[in-house]
């Protein structure tokens, strides 16, 4: 399958503000891209771009004073099949992991290990190892937070949407994060499109959305504790230790984002 997305955001600066803006479709899809997601600034301004330490690609601009329409517009093949489930994959023991997966059994920015571990031995320690033990953490998660844009705010924190019981798809994930890396289960944050394909249309507004991977048996896995069930086109953008290492625009100074936009959607066979 074929699936068109894509993004329109509006910036407002009251002076020259630089930015750096994670929005490109992930290195580990480039063979699925049949139209690049190239990035088009209205007014025109120069564009370098980097990896950043996890493999991302960053754009680099300065924004002039007043509006600045940033869009990109792309087409990338499917395989129309959800969301891999392997419920035999094991807990990989600590000291026999991968020197590259530790850092994400630690806390960070969004996931207070520290404050949530004594909780989440409570809740899973007797639960099954391995594939069973996320998807129980999942399970409680999708159970414990009431979904709702109103409730978004960009410092809420893991610990603080487990108080709550209330956010959007980025506190589903860093919950779940929190959960698995107190069990010793390495989980890393992704951000990226995903439509309705599968599903009946949401009444909310298309948005990025946020999900988690945990690594079993020597493979990373997708988990979504916001929908819990396996999806079908989801296209990564960038995976992080947290949000805070995937934002979508990092910005050096005032502005007001006027407005926002996200679209994926399927190719029909003949469109």
């Amino acid at each position: 399958m074929k699936i068109r997305l894509g993004y329109e955001l509006i910036y407002d600066c009251p002076q020259p503000t630089p930015m750096i803006l994670t929005l490109n479709v992930h290195y580990s899809r480039v063979s699925d891209i049949l139209v690049p997601d190239h990035l088009v600034a209205d007014p025109p301004v120069p564009m370098t771009a980097y990896r950043d330490s996890f493999g991302n690609w960053c754009t680099r601009i300065v924004a002039p004073r007043g509006l600045v329409r940033l869009t990109a517009n792309a087409t990338v093949r499917d395989s129309g099949l959800p969301d891999v489930v392997a419920p035999q994959a094991r807990q990989t023991p600590v000291e026999e992991l991968p020197d590259e997966t530790l850092l994400f059994l630690l806390g960070s920015r969004y996931c207070e290990t520290d404050r949530l571990s004594e909780t989440a031995w409570q809740l899973f320690g007797n639960s099954p190892t391995g594939w069973g033990r996320v998807q129980a953490i999942c399970d409680f998660v999708h159970r414990h937070i009431t979904f709702g844009y109103k409730h978004a705010r960009p410092t809420k924190t893991a610990l603080e949407a487990f108080h709550e019981r209330v956010g959007v798809c980025r506190d589903y994930a860093h919950l779940g994060i929190a959960f698995c890396r107190c069990m010793n289960i390495p989980a890393r944050y992704c951000t990226g499109y995903l439509g309705d394909i599968g599903i009946p249309p949401p009444d909310e507004p298309m948005d990025f959305s946020g999900w988690f991977e945990a690594y079993l048996d020597g493979h990373w896995y997708t988990f979504d504790p916001r929908n819990n069930i396996p999806r079908i086109g989801r296209v990564l953008i960038a995976r992080g230790r947290d949000a805070a290492d995937v934002a979508i625009s990092s910005t050096f100074g005032p502005n007001i984002l006027r407005s926002f936009k996200v679209w994926t959607d399927e190719v029909r066979e003949g469109a």
